[in-house]
């Protein structure tokens, strides 16, 4: 097991049964008369947005009674299979992780334990018969949060900054650009990627450096950045959790990612014996109350009213299936001058 200081804190399962059943030998099915043993691996702090989601939604399953539930996060690379295969030797039925940088292993051990049920965040495909994949398909609020910005804009300069270039983000980003021009076509871009998931400082000097440059709105991808707007005076929108109640005169709005649709079906299919190779990306939409957009907060008085009522306007057409948000997977270009 990872044997960094975080990783030594992060056991949280309840007490294990002294008669812990072998996964690689039990039908699923045996699964569904007790709590479900679920692990799940973490390249990252659980702190980090990304991975605080599903932290999130399983420790929610935990506390309602459902599930026994341990983790082990800031895994390396590449002790990252070594720890999956620690955890299913362990008895976990159930193993939840990001495997983005380390899919050829994680898809290795799922095909060695065919009767532990995989679910891994990953821009491939499933693997049959037991390895289910997800993604933060979170794009529609992503595009609201990119109107409130267009609005609020004075210089017509938005900087965006953002972990790696990979379709995850793009997706994200190009959601919020698209939402950005909608309200105001000639709003100017500045896009830098810090390549890290984790490294607020790096973050904060990439903002500090589109903020000299003119930009009053960040796009807080990643941690660090809504720092450097407070310290400047500027504005942020955040993206995957809500941080308003840290930065109360800086974050306008956030487009939330919530992983409770995506682990209740998951562990839903495991209890059932049911579990198989699906993609469960669809849950992270807006219909399935996956992703929204947050509470605007303080910001409700400050964001001028016609604004609301087109981000408002539109998000209903998103629910009701009347406007699609595309999904652009390429890397966003920047057009500042």
């Amino acid at each position: 097991m990872n044997t960094t200081p975080r990783a030594r804190r992060a056991v949280l399962s309840a007490a294990v049964s002294a008669s812990v059943l072998a996964a690689a030998g039990v039908p699923m099915t045996a699964f569904s008369q007790s709590k479900i043993k679920v692990a799940a691996v973490y390249t990252v702090p659980v702190e980090q947005q990304w991975v605080s989601r599903i932290h999130k939604a399983l420790n929610a399953a935990r506390d309602r009674g459902a599930i026994d539930y341990e983790f082990s996060e800031s895994v390396a690379n590449a002790d990252y299979e070594r720890v999956m295969r620690q955890f299913a030797e362990k008895g976990a039925q159930f193993i939840v992780g990001e495997s983005f940088a380390v899919e050829a292993a994680a898809r290795k051990v799922a095909k060695d334990y065919p009767k532990i049920s995989f679910l891994m965040g990953s821009s491939g495909k499933p693997q049959a018969p037991n390895f289910s994949v997800f993604d933060n398909y979170i794009q529609e609020p992503a595009y609201l949060t990119g109107m409130i910005a267009g609005g609020m804009t004075k210089t017509g300069k938005i900087g965006m900054v953002g972990g790696f270039p990979i379709p995850e983000v793009n997706r994200l980003m190009n959601a919020f650009m698209a939402g950005a021009k909608e309200v105001n076509p000639k709003v100017e871009f500045m896009v830098t990627f810090i390549n890290s998931w984790f490294d607020p400082p790096k973050a904060k000097e990439a903002a500090f450096a589109m903020i000299d440059k003119g930009a009053d709105v960040m796009y807080a991808e990643r941690f660090g950045v809504s720092d450097a707007a407070k310290e400047r005076g500027k504005l942020a929108i955040g993206n995957v959790i809500d941080t308003q109640d840290k930065y109360p005169e800086t974050v306008v709005a956030s487009a939330l990612w919530n992983m409770e649709p995506t682990i209740e079906r998951a562990l839903e299919a495991v209890k059932g014996g049911k579990f198989k190779s699906e993609d469960y990306g669809q849950f992270s939409m807006m219909k399935f109350k996956g992703s929204a957009l947050s509470p605007l907060g303080t910001f409700e008085s400050k964001i001028p009213a016609d604004l609301v009522k087109k981000v408002r306007e539109r998000e209903k057409a998103i629910y009701d299936g009347k406007f699609t948000v595309k999904v652009d997977d390429n890397q966003p270009k920047p057009n500042a001058k």
